[in-house]
């Protein structure tokens, strides 16, 4: 088994940056899902759930200091990163609310324009972190603005599995996953309690319930009308709390991450 692709995700709910190498810290996967649009009013943050037009909204890293914001139809945005002296917004993200820091008037009307409704900008310093529940985690395990955990698996044959159920060849971007490994039975990531890619040790703490936002195509941003693969997931993969398909996981340590690597099942 071996990591076939690896995805960061800069700005929760905005489109995917595919990775050949990357580097895993103290929040997941370095520079993932540090960003998020709230609603100005409340603070309440906003994804494709409620905007599927976020799938085109692409944000990726400038080096370390600023991140470009592009969608289409609209200029590219410049955006640096909130200093340690910036403004500081109240913002929530489902029932966890805390201060995150506001990257400014320019940012928040360009992002105003392309969803056609107030809303705001925020960052989260890799120092700051939102604690994992802890029904999953230790006390100290952080994750960024992610729906709750740092790290997302599907398997390669689980997406071919389901593809073939669909009847088309399905995107594994609308998972939203971080990790996807090849050389794996379809689904054997159900079982899995501990793996290491590369040097880093894995715990797989939770299935992954899914919402909405995988009826979403990511290259247009569009709501499927037939609610898939949703609706076929639903017929052989619901259990109780939810439809079921991948893995959470979170890293014991922190190191490199690339593509090609092997993967192993510890427990």
């Amino acid at each position: 088994m071996h990591l076939s692709s690896l995805y960061r995700f800069p700005l929760k709910s905005g489109s995917a940056d595919a990775l050949e190498e990357g580097w895993c810290d103290e929040l997941g996967l370095s520079g993932d899902r540090r960003w998020m649009v709230v609603d100005a009013a409340s603070g309440k943050f906003l994804t494709q759930r409620v905007l599927p037009r976020m799938a085109l909204l692409a944000a990726r890293w400038q080096g370390e200091t600023a991140l470009l914001l592009s969608a289409p139809l609209m200029d590219p945005m410049f955006v640096p990163v909130p200093g340690s002296g910036s403004a500081t917004r109240g913002v929530l993200i489902w029932r966890e609310s805390l201060q995150a820091a506001d990257a400014g008037d320019t940012a928040a009307a360009w992002l105003t324009r392309l969803l056609d409704r107030p809303c705001r900008l925020v960052y989260l310093p890799t120092g700051q972190g939102i604690q994992i529940d802890q029904d999953f985690a230790r006390l100290g395990e952080k994750t960024g603005f992610s729906d709750g955990f740092p790290f997302l698996l599907i398997g390669q044959r689980s997406l071919d599995d389901l593809s073939a159920r669909v009847g088309q060849l399905l995107d594994a971007r609308r998972f939203r996953p971080n990790l996807i490994v090849a050389g794996s039975a379809p689904y054997a990531e159900d079982g899995w309690r501990r793996i290491r890619i590369g040097d880093i040790e894995f715990r797989v703490v939770k299935p992954c319930s899914r919402c909405i936002i995988p009826t979403i195509n990511p290259l247009n941003g569009e709501k499927a009308a037939d609610r898939e693969p949703l609706a076929t997931l639903m017929t052989y993969r619901k259990g109780e709390g939810g439809v079921f398909f991948g893995q959470n996981l979170i890293a014991e340590g922190t190191g490199s991450l690339k593509v090609g690597m092997p993967v192993e099942v510890l427990e």
